[in-house]
């Protein structure tokens, strides 16, 4: 059954060799991975043309740029982009870069591993990107949660630029970012079927100053999970579905102390999602989720729009937790797949207060008074 959502509510509470050629000259700062003996066939293994191609830019003066050219697929089995580097470098991403099946993974958490490089940007051509046979994965036995990589993973960069890639059906999550200062990721397209098994479409930990902008997320897991030690994160216009939501958290569930704040999700739209705007939290841990604004959210047949869940996983239930204050869900639209549109699951007595706010609160858990009550 679907009901009409239409309200504002403003909330505070506690509660390694392959390649035919080395050292290659290059012209103009220009570095193309064919060139260091890559195939780009789908087929031959392009590890090693990638590792030299990387060897020589990192080591370059000035503005340089990788190529790894459309209209091929280029087979890897990891790919590391390592710095400090000399060269300011621009990645042209406009081939496919291709992962192993599950038997012919040789090991690593992370297909692609970028890090410790500052001013690094990425440009792609809308089809450049990632595919990672997640598929051999999601079904094996046990699930091999703790086995499955990841596609895309950038660690202790600063100021990082990423736009126009594609990534696709990743075994576990499809870009992570961790330790990262300052990154925007614009156009982004992740499509992994709802039935993949924890495969979240970006994973921020650890990090500040980030902006995802104008992408298309459809996962298995979160779109966007917001984890712990992230600051001043920035979600817009994001269209998210299949997958679970837009989430900050679990929180408390690995570290004792998680930290999050200053979360800003805006003007997004999410289609047949589990969740809409969601905070998660496990019992036992400590630290804070504070200053997180949800607004301007368009929902087309989500089953649960608003979300705070103290009680993540259920049969846990210890003395501690993790505070969530200063939340803000304003302007959400749109229709729900059941009976509750916002629900509220907190350890601890709830109370809700308006402060300048005007709207209508509709089918709410709990019962916000201080708002006009419409039932539809």
């Amino acid at each position: 059954m679907q009901r009409l959502i239409n309200f504002v509510i403003i909330l505070g509470f506690i509660s390694p060799c392959l390649c035919t050629r080395l050292n290659v000259g290059t012209k103009d700062g220009i570095y193309n991975v064919m060139d260091y003996g890559a195939r780009g066939d789908g087929k031959s293994d392009d590890t090693q043309a990638f590792a030299s191609a990387w060897s020589n830019i990192c080591k370059a003066r000035g503005k340089s740029t990788l190529i790894i050219p459309a209209g091929k697929s280029f087979f890897v089995t990891k790919v590391h982009f390592s710095g400090p580097c000399n060269a300011k470098i621009h990645i042209q991403l406009e081939g496919k870069i291709v992962a192993p099946p599950k038997e012919a993974w040789k090991g690593g958490e992370k297909l692609i591993l970028i890090e410790n490089l500052d001013g690094l940007t990425i440009d792609g051509n809308g089809e450049g990107g990632a595919y990672g046979d997640g598929s051999t994965w999601w079904n094996c036995p046990g699930g091999c949660e703790h086995e499955r990589p990841g596609i895309l993973h950038f660690h202790s960069c600063k100021d990082l630029s990423v736009r126009n890639i594609k990534i696709t059906n990743s075994p576990r999550s499809h870009i992570s970012v961790n330790n990262c200062i300052g990154a925007t990721f614009s156009q982004i397209s992740i499509d992994s079927p709802a039935i993949s098994p924890n495969t979240d479409g970006f994973d921020i930990s650890f990090s500040k100053n980030i902006l995802v902008e104008d992408s298309n997320i459809k996962s298995g897991d979160d779109c966007i999970a917001i984890n712990g030690g992230s600051f001043f994160i920035n979600a817009t216009r994001i269209t998210c579905g299949p997958g679970h939501g837009i989430s900050v958290g679990s929180l408390g569930k690995v570290r004792d102390n998680d930290q999050v704040s200053d979360v800003y999700v805006r003007n997004c739209t999410f289609i047949g999602t589990t969740n809409g705007g969601r905070i998660k939290t496990v019992s036992g841990g400590s630290g804070y989720a504070k200053r997180i604004t949800f607004e301007e959210i368009n929902l087309v047949n989500v089953k649960n729009p608003i979300i705070i869940d103290q009680h993540y996983p259920k049969d846990l239930e210890l003395d501690s937790d993790v505070s969530v204050s200063e939340v803000t869900y304003r302007g959400f639209t749109g229709t729900c797949e059941g009976n509750v549109a916002v629900k509220f699951e907190c350890r601890k007595n709830l109370s809700t207060v308006c402060h300048n706010a005007h709207g209508t609160a509709t089918n709410t858990i709990p019962v916000v008074s201080c708002l006009q009550q419409n039932v539809l």
